[in-house]
């Protein structure tokens, strides 16, 4: 069973709203003087998730040189894995207490310069629902949805079966692709996620934006404008793609995916998606974006509701 779709996330969305982008950029345009552009990051990791670097101190003072209003924290969340499994890309669960102590201790010093909400990036994983759900309620302001895995990441992550572990990035077969959007649109059903990280992450080695892909598309753009659920614009992403083993697949963002959210009228979040402190420096990416979707007619959020600038 998944927990009812009345998490504070939920509310906050539905009991604030959003502005239309016209009206938030007006009121950016105020605070950032001539860049006018909300210049906000909720996807910002550290150390403990084994592919990152710098210290949380380190993305602080790059964002505060930027101009930065907003720098969230949420690492790759760590699991009380019952098999006793040790994650290789996410923090120990040993090591949340001083992740959460240290966030908070930041945003305590750089009180009035920069707002630092604590969360996290999970997967949809409905073993650790029930776990999540508490941890947030205790200790986070917001959770993001990456949905990396199938059902658990303590399991091969080539093998493709009901028993889970897949790795969505490595989608090459239509099969995986709807399991993606099948799995990901469950986990958005939970209420407990504030925002959908890379949900074109199916895109990221497939080859051709076929019927299939579109299909899933429009199944996860669907399910993201009925339960009110930003889709976040990855940065890193762009970055990635830029390497040469990988220019021959689709890679993410995928424009033909942000085409469908257009068309479905979803609100989109831009997320630097940050693993070293100098990927926020990369402002062009962030222009490139905004430009890109409001192209589209996308509304974008310039932050999330009751986590803006203070």
């Amino acid at each position: 069973m998944f927990p009812k779709n009345n998490s504070s996330a939920a509310d906050r969305r539905r009991g604030r709203g959003y502005n239309t982008v016209t009206e938030n950029m007006h009121e950016v345009s105020r605070m950032n003087g001539e860049k006018q552009r909300p210049l906000v990051n909720y996807h910002t990791h550290t150390w403990r998730c084994q592919h990152a670097g710098g210290t949380e101190e380190m993305y602080v003072r790059r964002a505060l040189g930027q101009g930065f209003k907003v720098l969230g924290f949420a690492d790759h969340t760590p699991w009380p894995y019952e098999s006793g499994y040790v994650a290789g890309m996410r923090m120990r669960l040993d090591q949340l207490e001083d992740y959460l102590a240290t966030v908070r201790a930041l945003g305590e010093q750089y009180a009035g310069q920069i707002r630092i909400p604590v969360g996290l990036e999970c997967e949809a994983f409905p073993h650790y629902f029930g776990w999540l759900s508490e941890l947030k309620e205790k200790s986070l302001n917001y959770l993001i949805l990456g949905n990396h895995y199938d059902l658990r990441d303590d399991a091969d992550h080539d093998a493709f079966d009901e028993g889970g572990g897949f790795y969505f990035g490595r989608c090459t077969k239509p099969a995986h692709i709807r399991r993606y959007a099948q799995r990901t649109i469950e986990g958005m059903r939970t209420g407990l996620f504030d925002y959908v990280a890379h949900p074109d992450l199916y895109c990221h080695v497939y080859r051709q934006f076929d019927a299939d892909c579109v299909a899933a598309a429009r199944d996860l753009c669907q399910a993201a404008v009925a339960l009110d659920i930003p889709l976040e614009y990855n940065l890193l992403g762009i970055q990635y793609h830029a390497r040469p083993q990988e220019r021959d697949a689709l890679g993410y963002p995928c424009a033909g995916f942000w085409e469908v959210a257009a068309q479905y009228g979803c609100k989109a979040i831009i997320g630097f998606d940050a693993h070293q402190p100098e990927h926020l420096d990369r402002v062009d990416l962030f222009d490139g974006a905004l430009e890109f979707l409001t192209g589209l007619g996308i509304e974008v959020l310039p932050w999330l509701p009751g986590l803006g600038p203070q």
